[in-house]
């Protein structure tokens, strides 16, 4: 038997939300997340800077010569 496919942000089965069987997740349209509120919370991660890319942090210099570089484009 397959696992249950687990949504990202509260870990539950995808398709609890729904009240469908596990075999059912390819119809779910919250994908991959088991519903409207946890794809919206993840959208909010998005939006108040919750998720990052690994890396050092871009001096404003180097923002300035990028902006510079791309008006002379």
């Amino acid at each position: 038997m397959n696992k249950p496919k687990l949504c990202p942000i509260c870990k539950k089965p995808r398709d609890h939300a729904l009240k469908q069987p596990s075999d059912s997740a390819s119809e779910n349209p919250y994908a991959p997340f088991c519903s409207s509120r946890c794809r919206d919370r993840d959208l909010s991660q998005w939006f108040g800077d919750g998720y990052a890319v690994p890396g050092r942090p871009a001096s404003p210099e180097e923002i300035a010569n990028e902006i510079v570089r791309e008006d002379r484009d």
